[in-house]
């Protein structure tokens, strides 16, 4: 470890109670995607006090673009990625800084919101990052951009949003980043890094279904066409798509929401399943895409409906290459301790960072944050006394305060490092797989 290394982990430690002021303000005020307003706010205050050479906002919505240009001149760029927007999920996690916020405008709800998948963490410790680097800009042999993400989980179906919206306002075109690192919080435990070589996060797409039938009232249903019937069948049907594909590439088809147009004593004329479609291996989602279209709509003309299939909000999968993998390890093991950092199996869960990560190169890891334990298969256990293992986009998911600072390390060793030439992959961005 240099001497540079050593200032980072100091500075970021000098940080690390205001990182965590940061993250209680941002949890007690959620905000949802492409609603982030005040959340931008905080962020362009505390950018535009550290001397940077520029702050973008209102990208994308409610995105900003810190650009730190180092003082050592150089031509890489690394941008460090975080997202900002909350979900509609109660606060059950019992800390004194719950969010209680509800919205009453947003479109179907009003919905509660809170920062249920951690990103109020990931907005905190970016900020604890900007502040330690602009500190040590001088020493810097390039360029730093933050980058503050709104619309992760995914913009109201008629906005556009997030990191793919981001690239078409080009937030990222000058300078070009020659890196793109981010991480996201998990139930791990505290202080672990979890990597996977491969695809880290699966490939994504929004589901809509709209059935339609005869609307009609209740006491008559022979004089009309009943949607529902037709949407619990290909409820039912969704749950076996899984035995038409490949068995050892894993696929989820989940419906999380059913709407209606129907009363306790009127048969509506539609109904709407809202859904997603998870890949492990991108390449497979076309056809799971198709027999998706053939099972409902086919379904459907049984029950005498119709059925309308869109899929919107594709979002690829997150690929760390070998390549610029094993030229990150030696950093993450001299963050957490060669101990903490493990190698992660695949999963379902995706994030549009997949956006910035194939255009540009780069990584997306995970960093543990919870009283949990991990045995040599990987599974996960709840420590004795602890608050247990809760996975996000759970209303009792939790962060430990304690871990934001190794955050706050984390990015600023990673920019160094791909700066001074550490961290670099000679192919470019990754490949999509």
């Amino acid at each position: 470890m240099s001497a540079m290394h050593d200032d980072l982990d100091r500075r970021s430690q000098a940080v690390a109670d205001q990182v965590v002021t940061w993250r209680h303000h941002l949890h007690r005020h959620p905000e949802l995607s492409n609603r982030e307003a005040a959340t931008a706010s905080l962020i362009t205050d505390h950018l535009s006090t550290l001397g940077l050479d520029e702050v973008r906002t209102g990208i994308a919505g409610h995105g900003v673009v810190g650009v730190l240009r180092g003082g050592q001149g150089g031509q890489r760029v690394v941008a460090l990625r975080a997202d900002t927007d909350a979900l509609p999920v109660p606060d059950l996690c019992g800390v004194e800084f719950a969010s209680e916020v509800v919205d009453d405008d947003y479109p179907g709800g009003p919905f509660p919101v809170s920062h249920a998948c951690g990103h109020d963490c990931h907005t905190a410790m970016l900020m604890g990052a900007a502040t330690v680097l602009a500190g040590v800009r001088e020493a810097l042999p390039g360029t730093v951009l933050f980058v503050f993400q709104p619309a992760e989980e995914g913009a109201p179906v008629d906005e556009k949003g997030g990191a793919a919206e981001m690239l078409a306002q080009h937030a990222l075109d000058d300078p070009t980043p020659t890196m793109v690192f981010g991480f996201h919080v998990t139930p791990y435990p505290k202080g672990y890094i979890g990597y996977r070589i491969g695809n880290q996060f699966g490939a994504s797409t929004l589901v809509e279904i709209v059935i339609t039938g005869k609307q009609v009232h209740g006491s008559t249903p022979w004089l009309g066409i009943d949607p529902m019937p037709a949407a619990g069948a290909i409820l039912t049907g969704i749950g076996q798509l899984y035995r038409q594909c490949n068995a050892f590439d894993p696929i989820t088809v989940s419906i999380g929401h059913v709407q209606d147009v129907g009363r306790f004593n009127i048969i509506g004329e539609t109904v709407t399943l809202w859904g997603t479609i998870r890949c492990a291996v991108e390449s497979d989602m076309p056809e799971v895409q198709q027999r998706l279209r053939t099972l409902a709509e086919h379904t459907a003309q049984a029950y005498n409906c119709t059925a309308e299939v869109d899929f919107l909000q594709d979002v690829p999968a997150v690929h760390n290459s070998a390549e610029w993998m094993e030229a990150a390890l030696p950093t993450f093991r001299r963050v957490a301790g060669a101990d903490h950092v493990v190698e992660t199996s695949a999963t379902l869960g995706y994030d549009d960072v997949s956006e910035f990560v194939n255009t540009y190169g780069g990584l997306y890891v995970t960093l543990g944050v919870q009283d949990s334990t991990i045995d040599a298969a990987g599974h996960l256990g709840a420590i004795e006394g602890g608050r247990g293992v809760v996975p996000n986009h759970n209303p009792h998911f939790y962060a430990d305060d304690d871990t934001l600072v190794t955050g706050v390390r984390l990015h600023c060793q990673v920019a160094y490092d791909h700066l001074t030439g550490d961290i670099v992959a000679a192919s470019g961005p990754t490949p999509t797989i």
